[in-house]
């Protein structure tokens, strides 16, 4: 992954994605929410095939990693409310097969960690 910042946006799409594949399953409620968020951040068709490919060449020992600088990409380019938002979808997505595994916790918990919603 190169060292320059992913805008807001593909930074949200990537955090999602690991959240998604933590658990080694991606259901279709986890993609619909996924699909959910781009369609509210890209009103329009964009090819994300380039970003799946960066994600997809991730090993698992790499997730955690690549989801922390993609939490300060995002973090850097966004304002209270789209962090908020962006909280919701990732507990959608752990949650829309009704069972949040301890991995997806663990990223949940990174996420809550490190961007303190509660604190103002």
């Amino acid at each position: 992954m190169p060292n320059h910042r992913l805008n807001k946006t593909i930074a949200g799409y990537h955090l999602l994605m690991i959240l998604s594949a933590v658990d080694f399953r991606i259901g279709f409620a986890e993609d619909k929410y996924i699909r959910d968020y781009l369609v509210l951040e890209f009103p329009f068709h964009i090819n994300l095939d380039k970003q799946m490919e960066i994600i997809s060449n991730l090993r698992p020992d790499e997730w955690e990693g690549h989801f922390l600088k993609m939490m300060d990409d995002f973090y850097d380019d966004s304002t209270e409310e789209e962090r908020n938002s962006l909280l919701q979808f990732a507990i959608n997505v752990s949650k829309a097969d009704n069972v949040i595994t301890k991995e997806e916790n663990h990223f949940l918990n990174l996420l809550f960690d490190h961007w303190k919603p509660e604190e103002h």
